[in-house]
């Protein structure tokens, strides 16, 4: 699988750094290189990469700027790249893939490498299943059926029992049906078991695909909860209402959320 990717920085010697990194990766191509906001769209339009590796600070269009000015189009992923911890949230709320900062370490730029292979393997699988599904349909109606029978089978069982944590040095082993509810912080998953509490370095995103939606839900814009663990619905004010989990802590639902968790706590 091969990562076309383009470099945008208005700084061209971060531009000659982030291709002399890269070259070590066999896997990413270096399709193009923009130095602002306006020339990285139209490219970005024109070339339609995988991957995006993208400077926040910038005259005139900045990043999320160039973000916006694509989403017309089915957008790369994107891999932020700035000198200033302070946009780290916003940039995981435009649902980069990662967030580094410069003078990029070479193991955070393998981290996020591999963080975008995941997303893409992933995309592409559904998009052949999409095709496949689209022939059946046509093709034979009747082993479409059973295609979607196996399918609801397989959904059910690919999201994880257990959740590796790297935290304080120690990697646990966290078993899924323990967790109470996780927390989004900046670029950071706070996950609250009974007796822990641990910190992920992952997208709520992200997380959200490894659980199963089952048993987790979003009730507010940064909090998942499992509703294993929900002993009691609290009406509030103005439409929102407090989950109180089997620890006793409170969990507010944001009113946008509170259709979702409606239909699965009883």
């Amino acid at each position: 699988m091969t990562i076309r990717t383009i470099l945008v920085d208005d700084e061209k010697l971060a531009i000659q750094g982030m291709e002399l990194r890269l070259e070590k990766y066999e896997d990413v191509e270096i399709i193009d290189t923009c130095l602002n906001g306006r020339e990285a769209i139209r490219k970005i339009k024109t070339l339609k990469p995988d991957l995006v590796f993208l400077d926040i600070q910038m005259p005139g269009f900045d990043g999320f700027s160039v973000v916006k000015g694509v989403m017309e189009i089915e957008p790369p992923l994107f891999v932020f790249c700035t000198a200033y911890s302070d946009h780290a949230l916003r940039a995981f709320e435009a649902e980069a893939v990662d967030y580094l900062m410069k003078p990029v370490e070479d193991d955070r730029l393998a981290d996020a490498l591999e963080r975008v292979r995941v997303r893409l393997t992933e995309k592409r699988g559904a998009e052949e299943v999409e095709k496949l599904k689209n022939v059946l349909a046509e093709v034979a109606p009747e082993e479409m059926e059973k295609f979607e029978d196996e399918d609801d089978v397989a959904t059910s069982s690919r999201y994880e029992k257990l959740i590796n944590i790297k935290d304080r040095g120690q990697i646990f082993r966290v078993d899924v049906d323990t967790i109470e509810r996780i927390d989004a912080a900046g670029d950071y998953m706070c996950i609250y078991t009974a007796d822990n509490s641990l910190i992920l370095r992952e997208t709520m995103k992200d997380l959200e695909k490894r659980l199963d939606p089952r048993h987790f839900q979003r009730v507010h814009r940064s909090t998942i909860v499992n509703l294993g663990q929900v002993r009691q619905v609290k009406p509030h004010t103005n439409g929102e209402c407090f989950l109180i989990l089997e620890s006793g802590a409170q969990v507010k639902v944001s009113r946008s959320y509170r259709d979702v968790v409606a239909r699965f706590v009883h």
